[in-house]
């Protein structure tokens, strides 16, 4: 197979969904995802896949709050019980953080909807699949 073409689909799920999470075309792996922070290119140069179907709304923005939640849950835990911190003290260490997080996830988690959403071929993307009939 050629490098760069429609036929070097992923060969699962994972492994379009790492692509998407790593700022990549799903299809190709190849060509970059986003053109500025969020916004993606219309068209991968190298597989020339339409991505102008893609719907990602706020749900992005939703997984990025989620996985932030989750990640600083024990470290709240841990500094409210073994350390005698203030209220102050604990927004000091924490809110900085969960910023950090929520902005370093978020193109990530929309690489990764976007990737989600071509392999199940939703909003106008094309499914395409690899080993299965017509999908190449």
């Amino acid at each position: 197979m050629a490098s760069g073409t429609h036929r070097d689909l992923p060969h699962s799920f994972g492994a379009a969904l790492l692509r998407g999470l790593r700022g990549r075309c799903p299809r190709c792996a190849e060509g970059p995802l986003f053109r500025r922070w969020l916004k993606p290119h219309d068209t991968c140069q190298p597989c020339q896949l339409d991505l102008t179907p893609q719907q990602t709304d706020d749900f992005p923005a939703y997984l990025s709050i989620f996985v932030t939640g989750h990640l600083l849950a024990p470290l709240i835990i841990m500094l409210a019980l073994d350390f005698a911190l203030s209220g102050w003290q604990m927004a000091l260490i924490i809110l900085p953080l969960a910023c950090v997080l929520m902005i370093g996830l978020l193109q990530p988690a929309k690489g990764a909807v976007v990737a989600v959403q071509w392999w199940n071929g939703m909003h106008g993307f094309r499914r395409e699949r690899a080993g299965e009939a017509g999908g190449s």
